[in-house]
């Protein structure tokens, strides 16, 4: 599930920083487990507003994308647009938008 881009057109935007920023691994912050937030990018330090959240263990992304997260509540909503219908591109048929979100 992958999200944070203002425009809608899959070309992310720029992060509170202004440009993109360098990633930043940690070898105890693991796509070991479903349901972990991290940076969307383009390539080593592109780093820059799209996040998603992983729906199975992703191992294949560490080391590549930085880990900042983990849902706690809400599965259930990850999972039901992980599962929204898409096209061909893997864009959803039908606009998802989320409204509110919090941290912790």
């Amino acid at each position: 599930v992958q999200t944070g881009d203002p425009l809608g057109d899959g070309t992310g935007g720029t992060s509170i920083w202004g440009d993109d920023f360098e990633d930043e691994f940690h070898k105890n912050l693991r796509h070991n487990l479903p349901f972990t937030l991290s940076m969307a990018n383009g390539g080593p330090d592109t780093n820059g507003s799209q996040f998603f959240v992983t729906v199975v263990p992703a191992p294949w992304l560490d080391n590549k994308h930085t880990v900042f997260g983990r849902v706690t509540s809400g599965m259930d909503v990850v999972t039901a647009i992980a599962n929204v219908a898409t096209d061909k591109d893997d864009r959803p048929h039908k606009e998802v938008k989320m409204l509110n979100i919090s941290c912790k």
